[in-house]
């Protein structure tokens, strides 16, 4: 029993606090623009009804999951030219640095009125907000090789592809997957940031349109279909480092 217990210790404690906040908001007669409880959000869940879900889900994910597969094919030979080249290091870091420091929200409005009101802007946000970690945690992966292995294969003469494929990149591997774990759920959340923007469907918009029309258990809805998306994302990361790549995981 304590074992059962102990293994499904996140879950009860999930429980316990849906528990408290239920009886919270029922002893304290909050108001359901306030706070609502527990209850009230899933009964305007079943509300809304399932197809206006999926179609908000589906638009969200599209956008989430584009952003981050352009962000991985951006940010994985950049990280390979960070680590070949110092010039092109010295040159592209600092630039690295000045977009991941820019408030994504204050250039996205820039953003939209330049390439328009369609998809195309939100996955722009969304590959701004992914791509940093892929490429700092890849090229410091790539540069984490012992230097007695890549003397050892200059010395045998191997041509430098295979210094990549078969030294660097292995060693490089728990490090890419670390950036990606963290770059999903990142993806999730430019999905929204460029739904608050410029959007007419997606969980971010759904929020957005929710709070200004004080349908506040709406909101609340959305956002734990948000983090259960995130979660079950992160979760495929994890289930594919494992399976593909059990040694390093």
């Amino acid at each position: 029993m304590r074992a059962f217990l102990s293994r499904y210790a996140s879950l009860w404690a999930f429980l316990l606090v849906l528990l408290l906040w239920e009886i919270a908001a029922r002893a304290f007669q909050l108001p359901v623009y306030v706070l609502p409880a527990p209850s009230a959000i899933a009964s305007a869940a079943r509300e809304l009804g399932v197809a206006r879900w999926l179609e908000h889900l589906l638009a969200t994910l599209e956008v989430a999951i584009s952003g981050y597969l352009v962000a991985i094919a951006i940010a994985l030979p950049l990280a390979v030219g960070i680590t070949k080249s110092p010039l092109l290091s010295r040159t592209l870091l600092p630039w690295l640095v000045v977009i991941q420091s820019t408030p994504i929200v204050a250039i996205a409005p820039i953003i939209v009125v330049t390439l328009g009101a369609g998809t195309l802007p939100r996955v722009v946000i969304t590959t701004l907000i992914a791509f940093f970690p892929i490429v700092i945690s890849t090229a410091t992966g790539l540069a984490s090789v012992p230097a007695e292995l890549i003397e050892l294969s200059r010395t045998l003469r191997a041509p430098r592809i295979r210094e990549y494929t078969q030294i660097r990149v292995p060693y490089a591997v728990p490090y890419i997957f670390s950036s990606l774990k963290v770059a999903i759920t990142l993806s999730v959340i430019g999905a929204v940031v460029a739904e608050f923007v410029a959007a007419e469907k997606g969980l971010g918009y759904l929020i957005l349109f929710a709070t200004s029309s004080f349908k506040v258990p709406v909101a609340f809805a959305s956002l734990a279909i948000l983090v259960s998306c995130s979660l079950a994302l992160y979760g495929l990361i994890v289930g594919v480092h494992k399976r593909f790549f059990s040694w390093s995981a």
